[in-house]
């Protein structure tokens, strides 16, 4: 894939909404090695702008202060590029739970303004970030990332039956990116920093441990790869929350160990990244399952008068319990391998 990418970035536009997040200074740190002609950065906090300008200081950066949900300045921002990352979201689900209008404005309405200015300035691939949150929604962070999915999915079948081919929409889905702005593994080393006991919800939830680098490559594999209307979900191990957390005090040596707290209004005790319904349609490739649309066209007596003859009883869904299940120390070793915590274990030396 590193040639394929290699060959579709070189002297290429790239713009991230979002950019400013883990995400984004992460893929950013890919992208600039396959030497494209410019970044644009499209966020509306100018002081994470700032910041990220100085920490790269390479004039491939362009920083655009904007927000998706504002039509005219996502149009703006969208001349001459020719791949979109659309990273900007409201991702935590307090937040989105007490505040759920400004989670559609944002995941839902702002992904239609991407989707819509990317298709009118005939961008050539656009890919859009969604969450495990989006299979069986129980919250509203998850609802609104999956109608942001089916509002990609019905562009896509827009242009298909259109016989636009100018443009190709697609998605990737992951679960827990292990150490990402807001995350667990982070609110952890904050509590040991203040000498508190780590705090688990349900010792039994169990989560997928994603490293943000696999959570890039599915990223630039759907940009390559990705086929209009299809969404992405790597493969990825699991472990349970009590699991985590005694890794965690086992590799920073913590000894005031964890404690149980009870499940947050709408979490789940295991993560879904495909259902059963798009298992029975996905293709499994090695590190990845690639979901198509239901239909690509507006055949709409598909939907109402017809049946596609498959069993969505076989199977099952892809889910953080079923996945590959890590032990402590098999999750220690992948925790050891992140620079962040690598950077936490050097300051403890110091």
């Amino acid at each position: 894939m590193e040639k394929k990418l290699k060959d579709a970035i070189r002297g290429k536009v790239v713009l991230i909404t979002g950019g400013t997040g883990s995400f984004g200074n992460t893929v950013i740190r890919s992208l600039l090695s396959q030497k494209p002609s410019r970044i644009i950065i499209f966020s509306r906090d100018e002081k994470k702008q700032f910041d990220m300008r100085n920490a790269f200081d390479d004039p491939t950066l362009r920083f655009v202060i904007g927000d998706v949900r504002d039509r005219d300045s996502v149009a703006s921002a969208m001349h001459g590029v020719d791949y979109v990352f659309h990273a900007a979201a409201l991702k935590q689900v307090p937040t989105c739970e007490f505040f759920p209008i400004e989670a559609v404005k944002t995941n839902i309405l702002g992904a239609y303004n991407v989707l819509e200015a990317g298709i009118s300035q005939r961008v050539k691939r656009v890919v859009i970030l969604s969450t495990d949150k989006a299979v069986y929604p129980i919250n509203a962070m998850g609802m609104s990332k999956a109608l942001m999915e089916k509002t990609m999915v019905a562009a896509a079948r827009r242009l298909h039956e259109e016989g636009n081919t100018a443009t190709t929409l697609s998605g990737v889905r992951y679960g827990n990116v292990l150490y990402s702005r807001g995350s667990v593994l982070p609110y952890f080393v904050s509590l040991m920093g203040e000498h508190k006991v780590l705090t688990v919800t349900n010792p039994a939830m169990t989560r997928f441990l994603l490293p943000l680098s696999d959570a890039v490559d599915l990223v630039l594999f759907a940009l390559v790869n990705g086929e209009n209307g299809h969404i992405y979900v790597r493969k990825a191990p699991a472990c349970t929350v009590e699991t985590l957390a005694i890794a965690v005090c086992r590799i920073f040596r913590y000894e005031k160990g964890y404690k149980e707290v009870g499940v947050r209004a709408g979490e789940k005790l295991h993560e879904t990244l495909v259902t059963a319904e798009e298992m029975a349609r996905a293709k499994g490739l090695e590190r990845y399952y690639d979901i198509p649309p239901e239909s690509q066209g507006l055949e709409y007596n598909k939907y109402f008068y017809s049946a596609d003859g498959k069993d969505t009883s076989i199977g099952g869904s892809y889910t953080s319990e079923n996945t590959t299940r890590l032990n402590v120390e098999e999750t220690v070793n992948l925790l050891t391998t992140l620079p962040e915590i690598q950077e936490e274990l050097k300051q403890q030396r110091r």
